[in-house]
């Protein structure tokens, strides 16, 4: 079998390594739960929040691509199988059935917010080990923290004005 070499020493590799499995199993999770808001949403808000969930989705799942790519080309074989997703995925979930609007709308702010948290403390953790991964994880950020203040923008109440 051939082995890929890590151009990282062992401790950053490890640090490294840790940060991108758990953000594959975040990211996998996170398209999980945008699908099943996606499929079960109901409410006045429909629509725009049944597609902002499908900009979610494509997010968490180009990003769970390029995390786990770079993870191969460390030498870390990314493990994205179910079981691996459904024993280590610590992220809120959502309830089985119909979810009202409002429910989809703090479901995700909530989701959002605390991946974004996890992902600062990776950021923080992989900012000396290896500063390639940490501009992934940066840009990341980025573009959940987008769709989290899109998805709290829904949550105000509205003027009467």
């Amino acid at each position: 079998m051939t082995v890929v070499k890590s151009t990282l020493p062992g401790k950053a590799l490890g640090v490294t390594g840790t940060a991108l499995q758990e953000t594959l199993v975040d990211l996998l999770g996170l398209s999980l739960i945008g699908k099943q808001a996606h499929w079960n949403i109901v409410g006045p808000r429909f629509r725009s929040i049944h597609l902002q969930l499908d900009e979610v989705v494509a997010t968490a799942r180009t990003y769970s691509d390029t995390v786990a790519e770079r993870a191969a080309a460390l030498g870390v074989p990314p493990d994205g199988r179910p079981e691996t997703i459904a024993s280590t995925f610590a992220l809120p979930g959502t309830k089985d059935g119909r979810l009202r609007d409002t429910e989809v709308v703090e479901l995700m702010v909530s989701v959002l917010t605390a991946e974004i948290g996890r992902l600062r403390e990776r950021i923080a953790a992989t900012a000396k080990p290896d500063p390639v991964t940490q501009d992934l994880l940066i840009s990341l950020t980025a573009d959940l923290e987008k769709q989290r203040w899109m998805f709290e923008a829904e949550n105000q109440p509205r003027d009467g004005g």
